[in-house]
């Protein structure tokens, strides 16, 4: 059968062979939370598809017109079987209990380095921001150093993050970008650190410093989340 859930995902379960992300634009809040009850039927009312399938949840972004999609799959190749005989009838029931849906693109990902939350910390995340970092096509094999970089200026830096529980970085397949899934105790939380002296996230450190100006990346995005619906086995 299948569940709702309202724990947020363990982005560093082993079983994780394939983490997707996705997003689907829907325009309006009022739109986000029909199509969040939407998925929730839809998927409640059959059986889980696979137990390749670790867990499926949905988010609501701050801008009131996304959905952040993120599934554990053991593999891609479950994600293909899945695909080929469940996934079109899900779609199209949640098309026809609100139409319009556009669904923006899949990327697929496998979690690269984390900073996991400390031991003991229990808190629950306020808030998600998805954080994209491009890189050209020549630099792919740079990310992991940018992210080995980052991991380091955060357990280095002298004023700390005291709002944020985890980051978790995510490597694309295609090798155009970095996304780092983090979670933070509050949008209060997170506004303070960017509204600190320096250039948003990191103290005026070298370490910082160097991750701000690496050669390889060209863009930042970033968008704010949260989370609406879990589904698991």
């Amino acid at each position: 059968m299948t569940r709702r859930t309202i724990e947020h995902p363990d982005v560093t379960d082993s079983r994780i062979g394939a983490p997707f992300f996705s997003t689907w634009r829907v325009g309006t809040p009022e739109r986000q939370r029909e199509t969040v009850e939407a998925i929730g039927r839809t998927w409640e009312r059959r059986t889980w598809p696979t137990a390749d399938l670790l867990a499926y949840h949905v988010y609501t972004g701050h801008d009131g017109s996304t959905l952040l999609h993120y599934s554990q799959w053991a593999s891609e190749a479950a994600y293909e079987a899945f695909v080929k005989v469940h996934r079109q009838e899900r779609v199209d029931e949640i098309d026809v209990l609100v139409p319009g849906i556009e669904r923006v693109g899949l990327g697929r990902y496998w979690r690269h380095r984390s900073r996991e939350r400390a031991v003991g910390d229990a808190r629950v995340p306020g808030l998600v921001v998805a954080v994209r970092i491009d890189f050209p096509a020549e630099a792919a094999e740079e990310r992991a150093h940018w992210v080995d970089l980052v991991l380091k200026a955060l357990a280095d830096d002298p004023v700390g993050h005291r709002g944020l529980i985890s980051a978790h970085f995510h490597l694309s397949t295609d090798g155009s970008h970095v996304l780092n899934y983090a979670e933070w105790e509050s949008a209060r939380a997170y506004d303070e650190v960017l509204a600190a002296p320096g250039e948003g996230i990191g103290a005026p450190t070298e370490q910082w410093e160097r991750v701000r100006m690496y050669p390889g990346v060209t863009r930042f995005t970033a968008g704010r989340y949260e989370h609406a619906l879990g589904l698991v086995p």
